[in-house]
């Protein structure tokens, strides 16, 4: 129990700041809500109810989301391994390069897609 201390103690962090962040919002922020400021902002074109072509969001908007999601569990593993990087030794080496090998496959197949082009 006693290494996983401080992870414990930077989500206790993470978790009060969340949760101040939310309290301090609710107690300073407005209390007088008309219909223009509930309103979203479209960078002045008035807002339409529904997307344009039914609804559907492009595509590209899940591919950024789940290379987000790949990149972002990939440092939640590094983290650790980074920590503990001496006691695990050759083997832990190994493994992370085994590891970031597989997420630069996925890297370099995206890239060669071009899902990294925003058009």
């Amino acid at each position: 129990m006693n290494p996983y201390i401080p992870i414990l103690v930077i989500g206790a962090f993470g978790l009060g700041f969340g949760v101040f962040s939310v309290v301090a919002a609710a107690l300073t922020g407005p209390k007088r809500y008309n219909r223009a400021k509930a309103a979203a902002y479209e960078c002045g074109i008035e807002p339409s109810p529904q997307a344009q072509g039914g609804g559907r969001f492009p595509v590209k908007y899940f591919l950024t989301a789940m290379l987000f999601i790949i990149f972002d569990i990939e440092i939640v593993f590094l983290y650790p391994w980074a920590v503990s990087f001496n006691q695990l030794g050759l083997f832990g080496l190994v493994e992370m390069v085994l590891f970031i090998g597989t997420v630069f496959v996925a890297y370099a197949y995206v890239w060669r897609r071009g899902g990294l082009e925003w058009d």
